[in-house]
């Protein structure tokens, strides 16, 4: 058998749709089948590979082309880069696919009203009161892809039952 080779599983959706638990929970999945995983969330990109950065389109560009080629590089050697970021823009990511030569688009669905009942610090409320500026979604513009390889809907569907679809995907391309 030989080395499985490394994959770019990136998740895209609207802040609180659960790009990243469903990344935390499919980490663990692979690292139960012995595979390397390494997990670039949005959040902490900021903070260490992207600071600095604010969130205006080039610097959300910037941002998004960050965690793309270190997913690449990840990947190139054999681990599973899952990365967890809103990445609103069709062709940013579109560019990334195009330089990764494994990359898994995983769309995260949720709607807006229900991103703004389980959001517990308020601020798509805040958002669509014109509070918060540039926020995805609300006063900044998300662009849903058009031909992810999976669709997770996290209002219609339980953690469980996202990850099973993602690894059965995972599976049918080889990846596991």
């Amino acid at each position: 058998m030989g080395e499985k080779k490394g994959v770019t599983v990136w998740f895209t959706g609207l802040s609180g749709s659960g790009k990243s638990t469903i990344a935390e929970a499919l980490e663990k999945v692979l690292k139960e089948r012995g595979r390397n995983v390494e997990i670039m969330d949005g959040d902490v990109v900021r903070t260490n590979l992207s600071k600095g950065l604010g969130f205006s389109k080039e610097d959300r560009d910037i941002n998004i082309r960050r965690i793309g080629f270190v997913c690449d590089l990840l990947a190139r050697n054999g681990v599973v880069a899952l990365a967890a970021a809103i990445s609103p823009y069709r062709e940013i990511r579109d560019e990334n696919r195009a330089n990764t030569e494994n990359f898994l688009e995983v769309y995260v669905e949720c709607s807006i009203e229900e991103l703004t009942r389980r959001d517990v610090k308020g601020l798509y409320e805040k958002a669509l009161k014109g509070e918060i500026k540039n926020f995805t979604g609300i006063s900044d513009p998300y662009e849903e892809p058009l031909h992810p390889e999976v669709t997770l809907n996290s209002e219609t569907q339980t953690e469980e039952e996202s990850l099973d679809i993602l690894v059965a995907a995972l599976e049918d391309r080889g990846y596991l």
